[in-house]
Order: C-alpha cells, then sequence, then structure tokens
C-alpha cells in the first residue's frame, strides 16, 4: 500500500489503491462485493445488496441541499484480467500492484483495473467525505461487466430511486459521452476426432506475442493486429503447401478484448522442415512490414517441440482454418451520421482446443440494431459453411443519443467553466450498461464521463494522473450544480 501517495486528489487514489488489493474477476466479484458491504458498514452508510450481487450504497444531502434531484454514480466492479506471458499472477488471490510510470499509473506485468476501479474509488471518495456539498446521492456498484452485463441485466426496477445517471466508466477526459453500441457474441463449436501423430514428422510450436491487444471497442479502429488472425495466416499457408497436421491452437482469451497473443503446436513431413522455417520468417517479415506502425513490438517464434500424440482430423482442421482466414475483424462501416464513430465492427476474440473441440468466440458491436444484427449473421455464415455449430448470445442494447439531455448541459457547462474548454460530445463504439438501465428506467437522463485510460483490457493498461484530478473535480461540480427536484 501507500505506493501512490502523494498523487492528487489523494483522497481517490487512496481508495483506488484499496481497490487493487481485493482480487475481482468477472464472475469471481464475492470478494469486492464483501469489500464495498464493510467499507458502507464502517462508516455508516445505508447499503444493500441485490441476488445477482450488485450492491447500491446510499447517502444523504448534506444540509440545505435536501431539494435537489437525486443522482446515482455507477461504475462496475469487476475487471478484466489478462497478463503477460512471462507474469506470475493468479487473479482470484493475488493484489494488483499499481505503479507510477511518469506521468502514468500502471499496474506490473497485468491489467491495472483502472476499468473500471477508478469510478469505484472516486464513488467511494465522495461517500466518506464531509466537505463537499451535494444532494441525495445512490452509488451503484454493478457485477460481470465484462464478460456479460449480468449486473445490468439483472437489475431490478426501483433499486435505486434516482432520476439522473452518471456513469463513471468512460477513458477519455473532455469527452462526455451520451450514447454508445449494442453488442452480441457469436461462438462457433468445432468437434473433432482425435488421430494418431505422424511418428516422423517434424513437430514446431509456433507463436504470436508482443501485440497490444485492447478493448475490441475503443480500439479496433486503431490497426492493431490480431493474433489469432496472424498465427492462422501461418497455418493456412503451411497447410496448403506442406501437409500440416494441427495438434492444437490456443489465442486470445476475452470476448472484448483484441487476441494479443496465440501459439499452436503442429507437424509437417521431415521433408518440409526447412521449407516451413523459411516460409515462416518470410510471413514475419511481411506481417512485420504490414503492422510496422502500429505493432512495433510484435514478436513470431518458431521451435521444434517432441511430436504431439494426436492431431486434429484432417476434414475438421481444413474447415476450421478455412473459417478463421473468412470470419471477419476490425471495422465493418463508419457511422454516417457522427463523423470519427465506428458503427460497426467484430472481434475475432479467442480461438479454444478443447478434448474434443474447438471454441471460436467472436464478438459484435454496433450503434445500429440492425447492422449488429447483419454482422452477427455474417459471422454466423462463415462457420455454418464451415460445418461448426454457430450459436449468438442474448447480447445487449445500444444507448442512443439524447442531446436536450438536462445533465449533458450541466455536465458540459460544468467542464467549460472549470477548464476552459468545450468538452467534444459524442457517442462511443464500446458498450456501457446504459442501455440496459433505459429499459428499467426509460425516464432516466444520463451521461458518461471519466479520466483518460490507455490500453484497457491489456497489461498495457494505464490512467493519466493529471486527468484523474480533474475528472474529480469535474464531478463534484456537476453534483454541486444538480436542479431542485
Amino acid at each position: 500500500m501507500n505506493k501512490l501517495s502523494g498523487l492528487h486528489p489523494q483522497e481517490v487514489w487512496t481508495q483506488f489503491e484499496a481497490i487493487c488489493q481485493v482480487p475481482r474477476p468477472s464472475k469471481k466479484e464475492e470478494k469486492i462485493i464483501e469489500f464495498l458491504l464493510k467499507f458502507a458498514e464502517e462508516n455508516g452508510l445505508e447499503a444493500k445488496k441485490d441476488e445477482i450481487g450488485n450492491v447500491l450504497i446510499s447517502k444523504p444531502a448534506t444540509p440545505g441541499k435536501e431539494n435537489l434531484k437525486s443522482v446515482v454514480l455507477q461504475s462496475h466492479i469487476d475487471m478484466v484480467c489478462e497478463k503477460n506471458s512471462d507474469k506470475k499472477h493468479d487473479f482470484d488471490n493475488d493484489p494488483i500492484t499499481p505503479v507510477i510510470d511518469g506521468d502514468w499509473v500502471k499496474a506490473d506485468g497485468t491489467t491495472l483495473g483502472a476499468d473500471d476501479g477508478i469510478g469505484m474509488a472516486a464513488q467511494m471518495a465522495l461517500l466518506i467525505a464531509n466537505d463537499i456539498e451535494h444532494g441525495p446521492i445512490e452509488c451503484l456498484f454493478t457485477v460481470d461487466e465484462e464478460t456479460g452485463l449480468s449486473g445490468a441485466f439483472g437489475l431490478k426496477e426501483g433499486f435505486f430511486n434516482s432520476s439522473i445517471l452518471l456513469n463513471l466508466d468512460s477513458e477519455d477526459d473532455g469527452e462526455l459521452f451520451i450514447g454508445c453500441a449494442g453488442g452480441v457474441d457469436t461462438l462457433a463449436k468445432f468437434p473433432y476426432q482425435k488421430e494418431a501423430a505422424p511418428e516422423k514428422g517434424f513437430a514446431f510450436k509456433v507463436s504470436v506475442s508482443g501485440l497490444k491487444g485492447g478493448h475490441s471497442g475503443d480500439d479496433i479502429n486503431k490497426g492493431l493486429g490480431n493474433a489469432n488472425k496472424i498465427l492462422n495466416r501461418f497455418l493456412w499457408e503451411t497447410s496448403r503447401k506442406y501437409d500440416l497436421r494441427l495438434a492444437s491452437f490456443d489465442g486470445g482469451n476475452l470476448r472484448n478484448a483484441i487476441a494479443r497473443e496465440a501459439h499452436a503446436i503442429a507437424v509437417v513431413p521431415n521433408a518440409y522442415k526447412e521449407q516451413v522455417r523459411v516460409a515462416f520468417n518470410l510471413l514475419f517479415h511481411d506481417v512485420q512490414m504490414e503492422l510496422k506502425v502500429t505493432e512495433p513490438g510484435l514478436r513470431m517464434k518458431l521451435e521444434s517441440v517432441d511430436v504431439p500424440a494426436f492431431v486434429m482430423d484432417n476434414n475438421t482442421q481444413n474447415n476450421l482454418l478455412n473459417a478463421l482466414y473468412a470470419c471477419p475483424h476490425g471495422v465493418i462501416e463508419m457511422s454516417r451520421d457522427i463523423e470519427g464513430l465506428v458503427e460497426t465492427s467484430t472481434n475475432l476474440a479467442s480461438v479454444k482446443m478443447q478434448d474434443d473441440h474447438v471454441l471460436v468466440t467472436t464478438s459484435q458491436r454496433s450503434s445500429v440494431e440492425s447492422s449488429k444484427e447483419d454482422i452477427a449473421n455474417m459471422v454466423d455464415a462463415v462457420f455454418t459453411m464451415a460445418g461448426a455449430e454457430a450459436f449468438h448470445t442474448d447480447g445487449y442494447p445500444g444507448w442512443a443519443p439524447n442531446t436536450d439531455s438536462e445533465i449533458l448541459k450541466i455536465t458540459k457547462e460544468s467542464y467549460e467553466r472549470l477548464f476552459g474548454n468545450e468538452p467534444v460530445v459524442r457517442a462511443i463504439h464500446a458498450g456501457l450498461e446504459c442501455g440496459l438501465f433505459l429499459e428499467k428506467y426509460p425516464g432516466m437522463d444520463m451521461i458518461s464521463f471519466g479520466p483518460t485510460i490507455r490500453g484497457a483490457h491489456s497489461p498495457d493498461e494505464r490512467i493519466d494522473i493529471e486527468t484523474v484530478d480533474k475528472f474529480w473535480k469535474h464531478l463534484i461540480d456537476v453534483l454541486k450544480n444538480i436542479p431542485e427536484a
């Protein structure tokens, strides 16, 4: 603890560092829920938990502000758990280690959890502050935002009472978000048969690493490499020329993260050993040149290994490699209404070879509901043609912008008054829980803002120290200017 002492605002950083000590992987939020309930009890605050695990902590208005409209501040309590391959870390039990790196705070080889730990920290600092004017406030902490939006889906009507919601899960200082994309996941299951591996073949492991990864919403338009795509490109070409047989494929992890690392084990006849090495070096060079601007850290490695016990049957192998090659990844359509906004995208998130099948996970996003369905169906069609069992998750709705929003006007004027700059008002391609909140609370007036975070969902995740101070001042000022009910 106290690694972040001296940073401003200290009250927020103190809470953030405390949060870092509590493991909080998605779907395993028991420890952080207990932490929040204990925090409320120790500070004499009213708290409750719903059936799915969402926590609400309430605080009365400061004297003289009782007539202001009630505000609910919202963040999610789970974090994306990604680490570098050489980092030993147990996300179920080990704390996150924040470190100061120049103007940024990051973690030591893992995701930092500033998404959305910094929103949580601001809520907690506000709940225990005795020198900040505000009307009645409620702080909503939702579970499982990163892997299924389960907390927002499971939220019951009437769990909170406010008519204004401040979502503290945005990642760009100076930008106010009034809309977001909806999303759905498309998965494909490839059953396969095991066959004995060629006994005298050349077995090798090929790996892709060193990519930046990142958020499949915020970073999908940045030209980043996808480890699954790069690895499959080599396997596909090698299978066409050198009778490759695939023994394993493991790439990517999370549905909402661009795959940073992937590796596979394969076998070719001994006669093709040198040709395969040459082909690998040529492809590595090509990919390096293609991604030299966006992915300077790209690494690819081919090393000999023991011949595996089995390989995948040839028919399924061909279907899998063809489907992964044909599966779209990246930006599908830019918005025609909002300049610079990605409208529709898809992410080839992970490829996991199980004992009797390969599971491929993809994620589609769009601010247009029909386009979301269209790209999901396109991905479905690719996998169906390849003989896989393809299916969709329930998905989640987008959040349609409201340019006449009262809280937008208040938040925008506050930023201009405090910092002398007009904030950008826009929608975001990443998914927020706000669309689901609107389904339960149709009259809710909402806005989302936060400090600058970069590299979210990857071990390169970092938060800009200066913008946390601005975020805190902005939040306090917005609450002071909430109108009367």
